[in-house]
């Protein structure tokens, strides 16, 4: 399964490395990632491989959104069938 990550917020050190942690954590691995820094603010999406996860796409969003909210950033997880469908024209 694969999923899309989205981060927004103000920019800081380390953004990438408690998002990318708790990813490890979770053994998902990281295919693509972009990252943009605009008039300080941080923005991410990342697609997600979570065939070897432990735990479900719920539990890791409810962790990543946590993360976000501890330093002040809107984290959020969406299956890539979500994503699509959300996003097709």
């Amino acid at each position: 399964m694969k999923a899309v990550v989205s981060v927004i917020g103000k920019d800081k050190p380390g953004i990438i490395a408690k998002i990318s942690a708790c990813l490890y954590e979770f053994n998902a691995n990281i295919e693509d990632i972009n990252q943009t820094i605009m008039q300080d603010n941080f923005t991410m999406i990342m697609l997600i491989d979570l065939s070897k996860a432990k735990g479900g796409l719920d539990i890791l969003a409810e962790s990543l959104s946590k993360i976000g909210h501890s330093i002040g950033l809107a984290v959020r997880v969406q299956s890539i069938e979500i994503f699509q469908a959300m996003h097709k024209i």
